[in-house]
């Protein structure tokens, strides 16, 4: 089957050999796809590389035979973000992500479009750490396993006062008040969760108490396998990182 100029964002490329490349994209028609970019090394290849370059935008052709795509052309559509400091971590991690979590070749319309928002953003300081949440609440519904922010696994209405464990198969599950403090800053506010459902950024406060919870989900959906890209991350709980 041949996938011809194909649009996709480079997710991942080592070196194979001597003179080639195996490349991971997310594509738009296709899903997640990896690539086998062969002779990309010499001067006359220079513009070949730098669309292969993860975060890159391109459009490309390739011939699908077994696992790998023989790739046959690339070209950038636009220039990549030009990150630093945090913001160079979390294109990292959402690479990271759907490297780890997004099938091969299951096509997901939804979280092509989810990752093109987040790249956007990245640049952003002053809402990187919600545009992460975001991306990772439109990740968990593009494969399926997202939850009603709305609403708690009982069925009531997320109360925006209380606060929330996130179960990773059954959704929102509101905690007694009669927890210790440091048990409750570990758990997610309502008013975060009616966030995410309105795509409304929240307080601060609010959107601090995401992060814990959302990883949690997400380590289940990893296998309880942690991402690298965590070790190096800090704390972008605050809008102002």
């Amino acid at each position: 089957m041949r996938l011809d100029d194909q649009p996709a964002y480079v997710l991942h490329a080592r070196p194979w050999r001597e003179t080639s490349l195996l490349v991971e994209v997310m594509t738009l028609e296709h899903g997640r796809v990896g690539l086998l970019a062969r002779g990309v090394q010499g001067p006359k290849k220079q513009a070949l590389r730098a669309a292969l370059q993860p975060l890159q935008s391109i459009h490309f052709d390739a011939v699908m035979g077994g696992e790998l795509a023989q790739l046959r052309r690339a070209e950038s559509q636009d220039v990549a973000p030009r990150l630093h400091g945090n913001a160079m971590l979390a294109g990292f991690y959402m690479n990271e992500l759907v490297m780890r979590l997004a099938p091969r070749n299951d096509p997901s319309p939804e979280l092509f479009v989810a990752y093109g928002v987040l790249r956007s953003r990245l640049e952003l300081p002053e809402v990187l750490a919600w545009s992460l949440r975001c991306f990772e609440r439109d990740l968990l519904e593009a494969l399926g396993v997202g939850f009603d922010w709305a609403c708690a696994a009982d069925g009531e209405a997320i109360d925006p006062a209380a606060r929330y464990q996130l179960d990773p198969t059954q959704g929102p599950l509101r905690q007694l008040s009669e927890r210790s403090s440091a048990e409750r800053r570990g758990l997610a506010t309502g008013a975060a969760l009616l966030a995410l459902a309105e795509d409304r950024l929240p307080a601060a406060s609010d959107l601090a108490s995401l992060r814990l919870q959302m990883r949690a989900v997400l380590l289940h959906h990893l296998g309880g396998r942690g991402l690298k890209s965590w070790e190096m991350l800090g704390d972008l709980s605050r809008p102002a990182e």
